[in-house]
């Protein structure tokens, strides 16, 4: 395959190993949150980061955060590993020019696109609308190869 029809492809896969590598941080930093006073480690986080925890929205994610169980909290860092895991199995695959690959990841992320859309409806923000886009052309983009790119058989 030549390197200007794998370079999307390329850029596809460095996206989804992203998502996988911020999951993977997001899901080992709530972990960390059910061994500690999770009120005290959030605000500590979101100070890090420049925001003001005493913000409306801010102290209100804290507020509904506290109150969920540590089974709670260890069940959302798993559930964020268990995308990490998909996202990393996209990403390989895709790097390595894989047809599975493809198909995987147009199944994975077309399952995926109802639940933007209604996390769309529900609270719009540039970033999620992005996201989806991005998302529908990562899936359009796939097919289009998949149908229109003859491939020898993988060993």
């Amino acid at each position: 395959m030549s390197s200007s029809k794998s370079g999307l492809l390329r850029i596809i896969a460095v996206f989804k190993l992203l998502k996988a590598a911020s999951l993977i941080a997001v899901g080992v930093g709530i972990l960390k949150l059910s061994h500690t006073d999770v009120a005290r480690q959030l605000e500590h986080w979101v100070a890090m980061l420049g925001f003001d925890p005493g913000h409306r929205l801010i102290s209100h994610a804290i507020e509904r955060a506290t109150n969920l169980s540590p089974h709670r909290i260890r069940e959302i860092g798993l559930v964020s590993f268990v995308y990490a895991g998909l996202f990393l199995t996209e990403g390989i695959g895709l790097w390595l020019e894989k047809r599975w690959a493809e198909w995987f990841t147009v199944v994975i992320t077309s399952s995926l696109v109802p639940v933007e859309c209604y996390e769309i409806y529900r609270q719009p923000t540039p970033i999620k609308i992005l996201l989806l886009l991005i998302n529908i052309g990562v899936v359009g983009y796939l097919i289009y190869r998949i149908f229109r790119e003859p491939r020898e058989a993988e060993g």
